[in-house]
């Protein structure tokens, strides 16, 4: 039986697509910035702390919106 997503997975599932294309955009920045100036600077360590953090929250944010969650409802008209 296949459980019908509720309004917050959906939200969940959308918010960590965008946050892996948010990682993806700031991957491209930093490796932009790079070719002009040192590693070392202040701007290319926060891009590379906001491409880390938007990985990980998309990874998060899928496996919520992907996850099987059982219905708490008292209803008990799915057992007649």
């Amino acid at each position: 039986m296949t459980k019908r997503k509720g309004v917050l997975q959906k939200i969940s599932l959308v918010s960590g697509v965008l946050s892996f294309a948010l990682a993806f955009i700031s991957g491209v920045l930093l490796y932009l910035r790079a070719e002009s100036v040192d590693s070392g600077n202040v701007i290319s360590a926060s891009l590379i702390a906001s491409t880390f953090f938007f990985v990980c929250i998309g990874a998060v944010f899928i496996t919520m919106g992907k996850a099987d969650i059982p219905s708490f409802k008292f209803d008990n008209s799915e057992e007649k």
